[in-house]
């Protein structure tokens, strides 16, 4: 959670009270007028059991060397029926970044590039220090183990990111190239089921 702008987006848009978290402390100062920020280790999060209704994780598992952890920590801060939403870069995609705000053409070329390279040397992991993220059936084996049973939203988040393009992205899912066309993953659950 760079700089704390998700949780504050997720605060006005829901009008509820939002914490986030991240391991640095480098929180926009605009961000932090909005929400509550902390610097803490997801994989022990200082929060009692139960804390939380819902749970938020974009693009952050793949930067954490002990992810099960982390998932396992989701769970204990959760409340019964509390909700969960996770998203990952895909580690099957063909190209990332396409969507990254604030990134020039030039460096998305430069992140493809690397990413390539790492895969055709064998070290496309995130444990190699590449901007992995998980495939679709290790990310949804490991969400099921640790959380629940997950229901991939991926088709209804780029339609909802992109929403001149919704019949695109259905037959790109409808024809399973989803799987490698989609930058990044997302799942939605429940600590008591969907």
């Amino acid at each position: 959670m760079r700089g704390g702008g998700e949780a504050a987006t997720i605060s006005r848009v829901f009008g509820t009270k939002v914490i986030g978290i991240d391991m640095e402390s480098n929180f926009s100062a605009e961000a932090a007028q909005e929400v509550e920020l902390q610097v803490a280790d997801a994989t022990k999060m200082p929060f009692s059991d139960s804390s939380f209704d819902f749970v938020y994780s974009y693009h952050a598992l793949e930067h954490i060397p002990n992810f099960r952890k982390a998932l396992q920590e989701i769970k204990r801060v959760l409340s019964s029926g509390g909700h969960w939403m996770i998203g990952v870069p895909n580690q099957s995609r063909l190209l990332g970044y396409i969507g990254s705000k604030g990134a020039t053409l030039t460096q998305k070329m430069i992140w493809n590039y690397t990413d390539w390279k790492m895969k055709f040397m064998g070290r496309f992991t995130n444990e190699n220090g590449a901007h992995a993220g998980f495939a679709i059936e290790q990310l949804s084996k490991e969400l099921s183990n640790n959380l629940g049973r997950p229901v991939d939203i991926s088709l209804e988040y780029y339609k909802t990111i992109y929403p001149n393009h919704t019949r695109k992205l259905t037959v790109v899912s409808f024809t399973g190239c989803s799987r490698f066309l989609f930058p990044s993953i997302y799942y939605y659950g429940s600590v008591n089921g969907v």
